[in-house]
């Protein structure tokens, strides 16, 4: 885990809920192959990922619980390309994580970074 990383988890509050939530995820995602070999290439795909308005909304509107692949679309008036597109890359950078086929919901990484992000700036 990186120091930011190590800063985020104390400073949370409620803390101890996220922290182990974030530790479980962290732990599985990386057994799971899911998390890139090198830290610094994780980072610059997320800051990539989160430099798009539309995937900060999308992350935003997920905070307040899951949305369907088609609410997602409608909500943010997209075209099937640019909704696969915007969502693969949430996925991708595990911002976002699908529940089942058709559900999208926020993993503890997309929850850290509506905690940490200023909501002017989403």
């Amino acid at each position: 885990m990186t120091p930011r990383g190590e800063e985020y988890l104390e400073s949370v509050e409620p803390k101890d809920d996220l922290k182990v939530r974030w530790q479980e995820w962290h732990e599985k995602a990386k057994k799971e192959g899911k998390l890139k070999e090198n830290p610094t290439e994780d980072h610059k795909a997320g800051l990539r990922t989160m430099q798009n308005p539309t995937r900060r909304h999308i992350v935003e509107n997920l905070g307040e619980g899951k949305m369907t692949y088609d609410e997602i679309k409608e909500k943010f008036d997209l075209n099937d390309m640019q909704a696969r597109l915007n969502l693969d890359m949430l996925v991708d950078t595990l911002y976002i994580e699908k529940e089942d086929d058709t559900t999208y919901v926020l993993t503890p990484r997309g929850e850290a970074f509506l905690v940490n992000v200023d909501p002017k700036h989403l």
